[in-house]
This record gives structure tokens, sequence and C-alpha cells, in this order.
């Protein structure tokens, strides 16, 4: 039985699917409409009592909270595919390091700025620019550090590709792609190189290929409408 994972167009689902590709799992996805709120459903929330994206079906085994998925599989399947963890304890302690700081410190201003965005585009509401400049604020503070990190290493938790760097890339592609912010990343040039290398990774590309962005449709639907 291959893992199942619901929720596929959706930013933090499309972090795993990297994940398993990486580590050459068979896995096939199930569209979850949170749109229609599809999410907040009595047979989903068997699965996931928050409500939430992602989770995973592994035969009987559940799991849901992506960088908890990405750690299972990382470990799980730890002697196929691309080492995501590294090959020492010292390794393992900055990768999971990096991913403390990308869950803490680099995603919320994002994530804050991306829901203030889409609400824009999609309800028309005023963007606050209070909001905004406190966001992105905060974000320029943690780009600098990471800009001196990879002035050092070539990828945060040293000179391998690993989890840390690949659950930057889903909300790391909404600000440079969808909301034109891509002057953040590119007027730092060891952010810059790393984000090219990291965007231009086989996985991510056949993840973005296959499966669409979920606010994809909603925003055509608005352009159409008005």
């Amino acid at each position: 039985m291959v893992v199942k994972v619901y929720g596929p167009d959706y930013g933090s689902t499309k972090g795993l699917l990297v994940c398993l590709i990486e580590k050459e799992v068979e896995f096939e996805t199930v569209h979850v409409d949170g749109f229609k709120g599809e999410h907040k459903q009595p047979e989903y929330l068997k699965l996931q009592p928050f409500g939430l994206m992602p989770v995973v079906e592994d035969r009987d085994y559940v799991l849901y909270e992506s960088r908890a998925i990405l750690r299972y599989y990382a470990e799980k399947y730890k002697d196929q595919g691309t080492n995501l963890l590294g090959k020492t304890m010292e390794e393992r302690g900055l990768v999971e390091q990096w991913l403390e700081v990308e869950g803490h410190n680099y995603t919320p201003p994002i994530f804050n700025l991306i829901k203030m965005y889409f609400a824009s585009v999609l309800n028309g509401e005023a963007m606050d620019p209070k909001a905004i400049k406190e966001n992105e604020e905060k974000l320029v503070k943690v780009l600098d550090i990471y800009e001196k990190r990879l002035s050092e290493t070539k990828y945060l938790a040293g000179d391998f590709f690993s989890l840390a760097d690949l659950n930057h890339l889903q909300f790391t592609s909404y600000l440079v792609n969808e909301m034109e912010r891509g002057f953040m990343v590119r007027e730092r040039k060891n952010v810059s190189r790393w984000w090219d290398d990291i965007s231009s990774r086989p996985s991510w590309k056949k993840v973005l290929h296959s499966y669409k962005n979920a606010y994809d449709g909603l925003k055509e639907m608005k352009v159409i409408a008005s």
C-alpha cells in the first residue's frame, strides 16, 4: 500500500511531497477542497481533528503536522534516496536547529504576509500597511542572518541539502512568485544563490508541475468577475 497524502494543492503539503520524492517513497494524493470546507467535514476530522493539512495515511498509521511527517519519512527511509538528516549527530543537530529557525522565525512573517495578500486578492480586503511593514521587518532580520550563514556553507545545515532547506520551498515560492517580493531574496547574494539551487531541484519542479496552487482557480474567477 502506498502512502496516501491529503491536500496536495496546499503549501505545507507540497513540501511533504518533495520529501517523499527525494526519499523515493511511492505515494498517491487525495484532493481536499479547503474553500468548500472539506477539511472540516467529519470524515476528514477523523484523520486530522484540527482540520488542517497535510495528513498522511500509511497503511493503518495516520500522521499529521508537516514537520513531524518530514522527520518521520526522512528517518524511516534514511537508507534510500537523498539523505535529508545528515550523516553525523552534529549534522543532524544543525538540521534540527535550522528547522526550528524556519518554523519560529522565517515562516511566520511570510505566512502573515501571504494571508493578507490572498485576503486582498480573493476578498478585496485592504492590506494593513503597518502589519505589512512589521512582518517585512521581521523577515529582513531573518534573511540577514541567512545571508551570513549561507556565506559560510552551501546549505543551511552545511554542504548538503536537508529538511532544513526543503521546508523553505513552499512559502518562499509564494513570497518570490506570488507576492512579487523576490527582491527580498535577490538583494542578498548568498540567499539568492541558495534559493536558485533549492528551487531548481527536480523534486520541487515535479511537484509544481503536478499540483496546482490551491488559490489559482479562485484568483482566475476573481479576475473574470471583476
